[in-house]
């Protein structure tokens, strides 16, 4: 696994963007050949978003063959709530880029069936050949998207119940009010994410540092989910 030192979280955002782009330069996506982008939200990738829109407008990505699968969304949060996912995707990201409406996925936390909806989106991944290269972020307990401590290593696409320290945490986006935040959430699994051919993770803050030092010194432990990511062949940690 690759650790990638940045001395600000504006370089670390411009060198994560860098990356992206390259990527999808390299390989060239077509109509009938797209590239497959896995995305997080939350406030880590923010500068990326904001560096890969203005390399957008100057003309050096584009996005029209790209394909992207969105890490999680909220169980229960209309699409529209301010605080949804769909809403963080559109408002920060897709709506300043050329990607076609139809080309983003994010799961329905509003689906009649939760279970067929998170079948649905693992067969669709899989049905493109999988994802080429998953950026995500990194919760202060080592969790990614909303696999939480003690989450499956072999897990794939689900329903899971927030933590209580995650649900705090986010509550900030909440008025500060935990009772606020949703109590479950849809999250592709760990195995979701392994199984991209690419792992980026986005890691700001003195607050992440534990969790790093565990996913770079400690053994795999399913008790910090971050762990698993010794066992990817590409995956990398971007860190300020």
């Amino acid at each position: 696994m690759r650790l990638i030192i940045q001395h600000s979280y504006e370089e670390l955002s411009k060198w994560a963007a860098g990356h992206i782009v390259r990527c999808i330069n390299e390989f060239s996506p077509t109509a009938s050949k797209p590239f497959v982008l896995g995305l997080p939200t939350g406030s880590s990738p923010l500068g990326t978003y904001k560096q890969l829109i203005k390399l957008c407008k100057e003309g050096k990505i584009s996005f029209k063959n790209v394909i992207t699968f969105n890490m999680d969304e909220y169980v229960g949060l209309p699409e529209d709530h301010p605080q949804s996912y769909h809403t963080f995707m559109w408002e920060n990201f897709f709506n300043h880029i050329d990607i076609p409406k139809q080309n983003v996925n994010i799961l329905d936390g509003n689906a009649p069936d939760l279970k067929v909806e998170c079948m649905k989106y693992e067969a669709k991944i899989e049905a493109l050949g999988g994802i080429h290269l998953f950026m995500g972020g990194i919760g202060e307990d080592g969790h990614i998207a909303f696999n939480e401590p003690g989450s499956s290593l072999t897990s794939k696409t689900r329903m899971k119940y927030l933590t209580f320290d995650t649900r705090l945490v986010n509550s900030r986006f909440f008025d500060n009010d935990v009772t606020k935040v949703p109590e479950k959430a849809l999250t592709v699994g760990i195995a979701t994410i392994l199984n991209s051919k690419e792992v980026m993770i986005i890691a700001n803050g003195y607050n992440k540092s534990r969790a790093i030092r565990h996913a770079i010194e400690s053994g795999i432990n399913h008790m910090w989910p971050v762990t698993a990511l010794q066992t990817h062949p590409k995956a990398m940690i971007i860190c300020d």
